[in-house]
């Protein structure tokens, strides 16, 4: 007959033990293993722990024996091997791949399910955990303009200079325009839902009652802005817009950005010869988020024109003005903190996305 493996405890394996058999919360396979190896510690046999504890003798044993060779870190259970794994990367590559062949016959888009049908050995739920691995939205659309400017980069780093560095004794200001905006009646009042909340919305049935277009100039270190109204936007709206720009500066230098419309940079600009203070910077093609004026007219939109109801352009003009004086009053500028700023760059296929 073999000998017992001897169990001597340090004290912290001792405290350790201890308290796993005491806590309520331990796992009861934990406090069992835990009571056989302070029982073999108390000079008990096999046989002995075995009877105290209504065990097998041979479940004692191997414990006892664990603990012996792995102390406390003995007492876990070794990991297992568990099913071999159905999919790896070559599925994962092999889904995203299917993605960018042409869907089926009948159908302009692929679904889950259709991928899965297309793979043959690949269930739906697992090309449903590679999508949502990718952040892939098979029916969802989204719309971009990436910009395709050779001079990105030079463009780009002008503006930006002006945000975080303007020359000295001269005033840097945002310029753009707001066209078409429309004057909608439309009835409007909260709305009770059966979940008890209140929402405030409007009835989707409105009246025209006619456009106009804003203009408006940012003063980037101060946050004030100017605005004017106009019927059209055309070269002579825009340019009668910046003689009250020039005006409300006097014998000062102002740096002017603008996006590429084609009525903000003729190829002989009579106007900016006559203005030798003024200098437009442009911003890159399709870029025109780096204005800062775009944040402004955001602004607005929430604030005042999402919810206006007018039934003439004079109202919508006077909402934009009342909005525009009362931010006056305490103008605070956006903060701009990128240095930085680089064109986005698209994949084109979905095999893409693994690289």
């Amino acid at each position: 007959m073999g000998v017992a493996t001897r169990i001597e405890l340090t004290d912290d394996e001792l405290d350790t033990l201890s308290t796993w058999v005491r806590r309520t919360t331990t796992e009861q396979r934990m406090v069992q293993r835990a009571r056989i190896v302070l029982e073999a510690a108390a000079g008990k046999t096999t046989k002995e722990v075995a009877a105290l504890l209504q065990v097998r003798p041979a479940t004692v044993s191997r414990w006892r024996t664990r603990f012996a060779q792995d102390r406390i870190a003995g007492l876990s259970d070794a990991p297992r091997p568990g099913k071999p794994a159905k999919y790896d990367e070559t599925t994962e590559r092999r889904i995203l791949a299917q993605l960018d062949q042409p869907p089926p016959d009948g159908y302009t888009g692929w679904t889950g399910k259709l991928v899965a049908r297309a793979l043959g050995d690949v269930s739906a739920l697992q090309v449903w955990r590679v999508l949502g691995k990718h952040g892939i939205h098979l029916q969802r659309r989204r719309s971009w303009c990436i910009s395709t400017d050779p001079q990105f980069a030079q463009k780009a780093a002008d503006i930006v200079g002006l945000y975080l560095a303007p020359p000295e004794n001269a005033v840097v200001i945002s310029v753009d325009e707001k066209p078409a905006i429309q004057a909608l009646e439309r009835a409007q009042g909260w709305l009770r839902l059966p979940n008890g909340q209140a929402v405030r919305g409007h009835n989707h049935e409105y009246k025209r009652h006619g456009t106009t277009t804003l203009f408006a100039a940012l003063e980037v270190h101060t946050g004030a802005v100017a605005v004017g109204h106009y019927r059209r936007r055309r070269r002579r709206e825009f340019l009668d817009f910046m003689n009250r720009v020039v005006a409300q500066h006097p014998q000062t230098e102002l740096h002017v950005i603008l996006d590429n419309l084609s009525t903000h940079k003729p190829k002989h600009d009579r106007w900016l010869a006559r203005h030798p203070l003024v200098h437009f910077h442009y911003t890159p093609t399709h870029a025109s988020w780096l204005n800062q004026v775009e944040v402004w007219f955001s602004i607005l939109t929430q604030a005042v024109l999402r919810g206006l109801s007018a039934t003439d352009p004079r109202q919508v003009r006077q909402a934009i003005d009342q909005f525009t004086d009362a931010r006056n009053e305490h103008p605070a500028p956006f903060e701009w903190t990128k240095s930085v700023v680089r064109p986005g760059t698209l994949k084109t296929r979905y095999a893409d996305l693994c690289n």
